[in-house]
């Protein structure tokens, strides 16, 4: 099993992009039938207001440290193995690792051409990737509970690993509610990893990603559609963090 940190409620997987990765392929040559969530901040705000979505995150067999900030809270309570997993690296790290097992990758989520030039540009960098299928459900507001078609369509390639990029909560709803009617063995949420891998969106340079401003250029770059994920999001954050502090240090003064 993988060994876990308690943040605010919410069990973070103590993993880097690399072990993480390896535990992936590890469940897939085992037939072990799990799902994974990356977690940025956003994840761990919304758990603390909505306990369904704090199971369908804990429910999972890994849920990867996806922001700097929640690399820190873990770091800060003393879990020194652990690393930033954000969605983007660990996709690499599983088609680098996986092409020597010939793991065969379905994409479900996002639009028809994102997932094309997704595939182009994964092909190019792993030559041996083998990619049994993608599917784009479009935008539908609601995709109910049980997206039929698609679970045929992943059934019938006989995927070893799924994707789904439909951005959180969604994609962490929709793999805990599919979970039970897929036969691909792991599947994992990737977050905006479709968008970025695929050149749709720009990512932020590495060193605003390793010093924890990725929110900052996501912000620029998309003000309307992000403003209240991170300015909103980020407060209550650093809110939820200091209450969660101050409660166990209350116990001392008592």
């Amino acid at each position: 099993m993988v060994k876990t940190i308690s943040l605010l409620g919410v069990h973070i997987s103590r993993v880097n992009p690399f072990f993480a990765a390896g535990q992936i392929c590890q469940w897939v040559t085992q037939k072990y039938h799990t799902y994974v969530c990356v977690a940025p901040v956003s994840t761990l705000v919304t758990a603390q207001r909505d306990s369904q979505y704090m199971s369908a995150v804990n429910g999972a067999g890994m849920v990867t440290p996806d922001g700097m900030p929640v690399v820190w809270l873990a770091r800060a309570k003393g879990c020194r193995d652990i690393a930033r997993t954000y969605g983007p690296d660990l996709m690499l790290e599983v088609c680098k690792q996986g092409q020597m097992m010939g793991l065969r990758h379905f994409f479900y989520g996002s639009a028809a051409g994102t997932l094309e030039k997704l595939e182009q540009r994964l092909k190019a960098d792993y030559p041996k990737i083998v990619i049994a299928g993608s599917f784009a459900p479009g935008f539908q507001e609601n995709l109910g509970f049980r997206d039929q078609e698609a679970v045929d369509r992943i059934n019938q390639t006989q995927a070893d690993i799924l994707w789904v990029g439909l951005g959180s909560p969604k994609q962490d709803f929709w793999m805990q509610n599919h979970r039970p009617l897929l036969g691909v063995p792991v599947i994992v949420g990737a977050g905006a990893a479709f968008d970025f891998l695929s050149g749709v969106k720009p990512q932020a340079p590495k060193w605003m990603q390793n010093s924890g401003l990725e929110w900052l250029f996501r912000l620029i770059c998309e003000p309307r559609r992000l403003w209240k994920r991170y300015l909103v999001g980020n407060t209550l954050f650093i809110y939820y963090v200091l209450k969660d502090f101050l409660k166990l240090t209350g116990h001392h003064h008592a």
